[in-house]
């Protein structure tokens, strides 16, 4: 029992220090961005992955060898105790027909995915408001009301901030500058309201709305709280020229909270993007030695999210399924769909590695790349697809809440793991790794002595054919 814990440490440890590795880079690119709401997940979600490596390289090798052989009392005695050949089974078939006929197979499979895309082209992006709740929820009966019977919704009014002294002259024309614009309904100031570009009527105005060295201004508009024209008079509001010399401006309010929201998830979002990009490929490189592979898996995973989060646009910002699901449509929410790209992506990267490090050791063992696609995914797409419909449960479970971008994040995480471990997995790696061919392994000859001195591997003899496949099983039962 002991050589056998000792081994499958041995050969599969490095499959899961990998698999840690990856997922946990595509949760560390949330560093990146100011929000406190992704940061959390990355710091959490990265400490989750660092637990389960630990203890599935420390802690259940040494459980194992406490328990010995006992480890297979109360055996079923329906199990199956021996495992079927690998290209018998029906994840090794349809590999098989994959390799066999690449473009037959992967075409219409790319199609579908590509059609499934096609939301992103109309995609927008918003924050959540109280039209994520149900429409029996008093608070959003409330701003419903506030906002379809009332001339102005001051909730959703626009707070200007001025933090210098401002005399009464000046202020009074700021605002009424303000008040000319389109879609603002009127503005209250210090020195009074002001209505289509003049005082509305003589008064001592809101004292309540100025200090001796500050000011606010509340710009009240007829427009729907987070639509394209709110935001844009957001804009235009930021344009106005500010009525005291040397003053720091602020302008905030939902809709302004909407457009910095936006505007520093996209200034950042490349980088998230490149950092996520640059860690995947240093990984799979060094885990395959091939800079074929990193590109390949990249391009594969970015087609099955790309169809996922184009799914979830159709029917959460387009509406479609909007009276089943029981959700009102609006812009995808931008916090969420980043955290969903993040966990979906790194689980992707997990069965990735999962899959790809099983066709490896083949492949490492002398068999061709055929063979060692067919028998890698044979011995592994039943795991893979298990551990898809597990996570895929969990997440469909968050279907069930009654906060559409809840509803959102699980189908849409689900929706994607299901894409990746049916569809790329057992349909387009397969087609994918036999167009390539040999070149699947390809790196250049600085990059191989680069790998072969930095790159981890499985030294020592390699393990009998009886064991190989029983590796992955007592490795993934962790990792997942």
């Amino acid at each position: 029992m002991n050589d056998a814990v000792r081994h499958t440490v041995h050969t599969a440890g490095r499959t899961v220090a990998f698999s840690a590795a990856t997922v946990a880079a595509a949760l560390a690119a949330l560093l990146v961005f100011p929000q406190f709401f992704l940061r959390s997940f990355a710091f959490a979600g990265v400490g989750v992955l660092v637990v389960a490596a630990v203890s599935a390289l420390i802690v259940m090798p040494a459980l194992l060898g406490v328990l010995g052989h006992r480890v297979n009392s109360g055996r079923l005695s329906w199990a199956k105790s021996e495992r079927p050949d690998a290209r018998g089974s029906m994840w090794g078939r349809l590999a098989g027909t994959a390799m066999r006929r690449p473009a037959l197979t992967a075409l219409p499979v790319l199609l579908v995915l590509l059609l499934a895309a096609s939301p992103l082209l109309g995609v927008s992006f918003g924050t959540s408001d109280e039209r994520v709740l149900p429409e029996d929820a008093e608070s959003r009966q409330v701003a419903t009301a506030l906002r379809e019977n009332f001339g102005g919704n001051d909730a959703a009014a626009i707070n200007i901030v001025i933090d210098r002294p401002v005399a009464a002259g000046p202020l009074g024309s700021y605002a009424s500058e303000l008040s000319g614009l389109k879609g603002v309904v009127r503005v209250a100031a210090s020195t009074g309201d002001y209505v289509g570009g003049r005082p509305a009527a003589a008064g001592s105005g809101n004292a309540a709305l100025g200090r001796p060295d500050a000011q606010r201004i509340n710009v009240v508009s007829s427009l729907a709280p987070k639509s394209d024209e709110a935001q844009a008079l957001v804009e235009q509001v930021r344009s106005v020229t500010a009525p005291a010399a040397e003053s720091h401006r602020l302008v905030g309010g939902r809709d302004a909270e909407l457009v910095d929201s936006k505007d520093s998830i996209a200034s950042r979002l490349p980088l998230a993007v490149g950092l996520v990009a640059l860690t995947t490929f240093l990984l799979l490189f060094l885990f395959t030695g091939s800079v074929v592979q990193p590109l390949r898996a990249l391009v594969l995973n970015m087609v099955s999210l790309g169809a996922a989060v184009g799914v979830m646009t159709w029917i959460f910002q387009d509406g479609h399924l909007a009276s089943l699901l029981g959700f009102t449509p609006q812009p995808m929410d931008t916090s969420m769909t980043v955290l969903m790209f993040c966990i979906a992506f790194g689980l992707s990267m997990d069965y990735e590695v999962f899959v790809l490090s099983r066709i490896k050791e083949l492949h490492d063992q002398g068999e061709g790349t055929e063979s060692a696609v067919v028998n890698g995914l044979g011995h592994t797409g039943r795991i893979v697809s298990a551990a898809a419909c597990l996570l895929a449960v969990s997440f469909f479970a968050f279907g069930t809440a009654k906060v559409s971008f809840m509803q959102m994040f699980g189908l849409g995480s689900a929706l994607a793991i299901l894409i990746d471990a049916v569809a790329v997995r057992g349909i387009l790696v397969p087609a994918a790794m036999r167009l390539l061919g040999r070149s699947a392994w390809y790196a250049p000859g600085l990059m191989r002595r680069f790998h072969g001195r930095f790159g981890l591997s499985e030294s020592g003899p390699a393990p009998a054919p009886g064991s190989v496949a029983r590796v992955p099983h007592a490795m993934d039962s962790t990792q997942v």
